[in-house]
């Protein structure tokens, strides 16, 4: 039983730390102290609602139907590609990270960004649900992979987003949010060209 959980958490683990679109986004989310608690809580239920999906089968119907992921496929890639124009104009623009700094989004935009970041993403399909869905599915225990699969999340998603204001000092900068953003920019964009191609 133990075993089935903590090899959920290393399979979790080992998918969700590679930076990412999601990621990138919760850590710069982080370092501007602005609506971090929800935007962690937002991404790990999405992790937990994923992984829950695969768990129970919807790896399966997904794969059945290709069109279903083709589709998933240019949505994320629009919308990866607009995401890092959007850095790069911040890149080219930046400004100082200062303790009063709210930025110009509303929860209800921030949230919108992290569910589109989250759900526009093929990889997570393949990642959270085909991928995880299929391991767990090898387990005597699958429900209890999938607890230690979202216990990953959970943990991941609060790190990088807490751990993320220890940072702040370092980059209190323009410099530094130019450099970041930069490194936003081109993760998206490659992330984005890399579902089109």
């Amino acid at each position: 039983m133990l075993a089935s959980t903590l090899a959920g958490f290393a399979a979790s683990l080992g998918l969700i730390v590679a930076i990412g679109a999601q990621n990138a986004f919760v850590l710069r989310q982080g370092l501007r102290r602005e609506h971090v608690i929800p935007v962690v809580v937002t991404c790990a239920l999405s992790d937990l609602l994923l992984i829950t999906a695969g768990i129970a089968g919807l790896g399966a119907l997904v794969a059945a139907r290709p069109a279903i992921v083709t589709v998933i496929k240019w949505a994320g890639a629009v919308f990866l590609i607009s995401y890092a124009a959007l850095a790069a104009k911040r890149a080219i623009k930046p400004s100082a990270l200062a303790p009063t700094d709210r930025g110009p989004a509303t929860l209800r935009a921030t949230l919108l960004t992290c569910l589109a970041l989250t759900y526009l993403n093929p990889h997570v399909y393949l990642d959270t649900v085909l991928l995880l869905g299929s391991v767990a599915q090898q387990h005597s225990y699958r429900w209890l992979f999938g607890a230690g699969a979202a216990l990953a999340s959970i943990v991941w998603f609060t790190v990088l987003g807490l751990g993320a204001r220890r940072l702040a000092p370092v980059l209190s900068k323009p410099l530094a949010w130019r450099i970041l953003d930069a490194a936003i920019a081109i993760v998206m964009a490659a992330l984005g060209i890399a579902l089109i191609v």
